[in-house]
């Protein structure tokens, strides 16, 4: 459905994209997060049309944006981070605007913008004007003119960001329905744990470029496995602490009392071997468990390299050295 091909795009010296890629199947749900500034909007709009790369491709139905301008923007929807509104206008006039702009008009414009207003359950503000409604129901609008055109792929630029609990959630239920109907999202957000909850894939960027895409439980399954593992044992602390300076899994510990903290870089027979070096040692281990993860831990494992995690494994492994 939709393929960024070696993306770049400069603001002066800053390179908001450098080498940018993204791969979206027909029918997913793809999440986009990455840290402020790291090119999601630039990359978004991009897509959307509303920018022009410096360099690269953009593939949409494998129809190239520069030769089938006009055949791929018939096949996007895009609800941007701001809103846009006309302000002067009523719900119902704001959406048979742009019912018109795409040639939407007489019975099928009326009928198209009364089911969309009730998809999105806006059925009874038909007569209020844009700008007294609240933020979650001008999002709401901007979704529902979204979609006037049915387009194949919607492209949301942080749709839920400054909404309250309740209608985030409403919201993220809407998605989750369009979906469901067949439609193909690309969705930013920093609202890490909602990408979690509902997306099928995930991309997380940094630096204008893409570190890591793939399915949602491929990516949390990776998660499981790097997340640190915590032992506690009842006695024998420098005898458990030798055993796991020579396994080679083991590439940094913490240790607080008698409790250790692992990175741990192995499977699960992995884990177990180490478990069983442990009981083998007549160490009496209390304690041996994964601890929990989440989409934010890891996306903070990814992008953070701060040099105090550099300087732990250096010294770490010039301690294991002199085992």
């Amino acid at each position: 459905m939709l393929d960024l091909i070696d993306i770049k795009k400069t603001y002066g010296k800053t390179h908001a994209l450098n080498g940018f890629e993204l791969h979206l199947e027909e029918g997913s749900l793809f999440g986009l997060v990455g840290p402020n500034g790291a090119g999601k909007t630039t990359a978004i709009k991009i897509i959307a049309g509303l920018l022009v790369p410096d360099s690269g491709e953009v593939r949409i139905a494998g129809m190239s944006t520069r030769n089938s301008r006009e055949k791929v923007q018939e096949l996007i929807g895009y609800v941007p981070d701001s809103l846009g509104i006309y302000d002067n206008l009523t719900v119902w006039e704001y959406m048979e605007f742009f019912a018109a702009a795409y040639g939407i008009e007489g019975l099928s414009g009326r009928k198209r913008c009364e089911n969309l207003l009730g998809q999105v359950g806006l059925e009874d503000k038909l007569e209020y004007h844009v700008d007294s409604l609240s933020r979650g129901m001008q999002q709401r609008l901007c979704l529902a003119r979204a979609l006037i055109h049915d387009p194949q792929l919607l492209i949301m630029d942080e749709p839920t960001s400054g909404l309250d609990p309740r209608t985030r959630f409403e919201f993220k239920e809407m998605m989750r329905e369009l979906h469901d109907a067949g439609k193909t999202l690309l969705v930013s957000s920093h609202i890490l744990s909602e990408l979690s909850q509902m997306c099928t894939d995930i991309g997380i960027m940094e630096g204008g470029k893409m570190l890591l895409s793939g399915a949602m439980e491929d990516i949390m399954a990776r998660i499981e496995s790097s997340n640190p593992i915590r032992i506690t044992v009842m006695d024998g602390v420098r005898d458990a602490m030798m055993i796991m300076k020579r396994n080679p899994g083991v590439k940094t510990i913490s240790v607080s009392g008698r409790q250790f903290l692992l990175n741990f870089e192995g499977s699960r027979e992995d884990e177990a071997a180490l478990l069983e070096q442990l009981i083998s040692a007549d160490i009496p281990v209390r304690e041996f468990v994964r601890e929990p993860g989440s989409l934010e831990t890891y996306f903070m494992q990814i992008t953070d390299h701060t040099e105090e995690k550099i300087i732990m494994e250096e010294d770490f492994r010039s301690a294991r050295d002199d085992v």
